[in-house]
């Protein structure tokens, strides 16, 4: 068929377009990506660098911090978009690995730490003086810090794959069109941090002046780090430990905030609503820990019991390949069409797959006609690599779907995050498709 897939048909626009156009059509790609959950991380990461400077914050200061790490942020997406395309594979799924995410969750600690007194992160003296007057007799290194940030946040923190993403992606490898893909890249990621900017903006104009207040406010950011610290191990610990990392993390808020203390002022409105914030604190912490002790794994739900038949009802009857060849077994054993799903566990949109779109009955009806084939590439070694190069794809989440035959139906792919409705209206076009080419039959 001549039809084409979503990143397919950017792509080709992305040849015929000029690079002005294809400028602007990505940017506002990313103005709507920035309401997926890919760029929440990196708003906590921003408002604690924000937080973190020292003197007064004005609203201009603020946001030239926040262009400064929205730019570094485009600059990665862009650079990082290049070598994915040239060398084929997905620079960001490669920074996943285990070593990498404890190294960049160690710094999210260290900067938490620096949050709560306990040192201050500074540049040498010698580098410092000659930053100052480079910038204004600004603090030495604040913009630079932030620009590094802003580059490792969205190659760490940020690793989905989206249509607009893969598209560009496409493009590049198989023109070799560098400068056109990284200025489209670029524009997507700016039109992402845009919210970013804006918000970082705020920041300048609402967090309180120098003074008491400003030392409780960093102390507030600097519990998010460590928050964004733990959710970045979740991707590479058990879901257990994640919990009892979070019931740590808000017992330690609770203490803080000393909720198990006699009120020093009993008459005073504020240290009343923070003894009942910090109780409340406590009690979620007893909570996490409970979950973890049960064997619960989200966050979100640490004490969600369900009937074991319930349960089983809720996931999907996939059968796990890896590879090239496990693949080509799996089709060539099925007579009938296959959906097979690339996953991996720091994907947040391969998860919200699992939660919500896979786990709704009506999708899984849906899929009743289909033989569910599932690629794990969490550990991205070289057979998860070959896999996704087999299929030009640069990372998860992915959705292929295959006809009885064991023929990619090419236009059917999802790149990214489909809600069930979009999903159910998805493979009712496959569904006719396939009824017009071979036919179906049930399993």
């Amino acid at each position: 068929a001549n039809l084409l897939s979503e990143q397919d048909n950017l792509a080709s626009k992305l040849a015929t377009q000029s690079l002005f156009i294809n400028m602007i059509q990505f940017f506002g790609f990313g103005l709507l990506l920035a309401l997926t959950p890919c760029i929440l991380p990196m708003i906590p990461i921003l408002s604690g660098l924000i937080a973190g400077q020292s003197g007064q914050i004005t609203t201009s200061k603020a946001a030239a911090l926040s262009t400064t790490y929205v730019v570094a942020m485009a600059s990665a997406y862009a650079l990082a978009g290049v070598v994915a395309g040239l060398a084929g594979q997905n620079l960001q799924a490669a920074l996943q690995h285990p070593y990498v995410l404890v190294t960049f969750a160690a710094v999210f600690v260290l900067l938490s730490l620096s949050m709560f007194g306990l040192y201050e992160l500074q540049l040498p003296g010698s580098w410092q003086q000659r930053l100052n007057e480079l910038s204004n007799k600004q603090r030495g290194g604040t913009y630079l810090g932030v620009a590094v940030m802003g580059f490792l946040s969205a190659l760490i923190a940020s690793p989905c794959i989206t249509p607009p993403l893969a598209a560009a992606l496409l493009y590049i490898s198989q023109t070799g069109d560098a400068l056109l893909g990284a200025g489209a890249l670029f524009s997507l990621a700016f039109g992402m941090g845009v919210p970013l900017i804006a918000i970082g903006a705020g920041q300048g104009r609402f967090l309180p002046k120098t003074g008491p207040w400003m030392v409780r406010i960093k102390a507030v950011f600097g519990v998010i780090l460590l928050g964004v610290a733990i959710w970045i191990l979740s991707r590479i610990i058990d879901g257990p430990l994640t919990l009892v990392l979070w019931g740590a993390l808000l017992l330690g808020c609770a203490v803080f905030m000393h909720a198990f203390e006699s009120l020093p002022n009993p008459d005073s409105p504020a240290e009343k609503l923070i003894k009942v914030f910090g109780l409340t604190t406590a009690f979620a912490g007893v909570v996490m820990l409970v979950g973890a002790a049960t064997g619960q794994r989200d966050p979100l739900a640490p004490l969600k019991f369900e009937p074991l038949a319930s349960t089983q009802h809720q996931s999907l009857p996939f059968v796990t390949i890896k590879g090239v060849d496990g693949l080509n077994q799996a089709l060539a054993s099925s007579a009938n069409p296959v959906m097979l799903d690339f996953y991996a566990d720091w994907c947040v949109a391969c998860i919200e797959l699992e939660k919500y779109t896979f786990a709704d009955k009506k999708v899984q009806e849906s899929l009743r006609t289909f033989k569910l084939l599932q690629t794990d590439i969490t550990e991205n070694d070289n057979q998860d690599q070959a896999l996704l190069n087999e299929f030009e794809l640069f990372g998860p989440p992915a959705v292929l779907f295959f006809d009885s035959s064991g023929e990619e139906i090419r236009h059917a792919r999802i790149v990214g995050y489909l809600p069930p409705e979009k999903f159910i209206l998805h493979l009712q076009e496959i569904l006719k498709f396939l009824d017009a080419n071979a036919g179906t039959k049930p399993i």
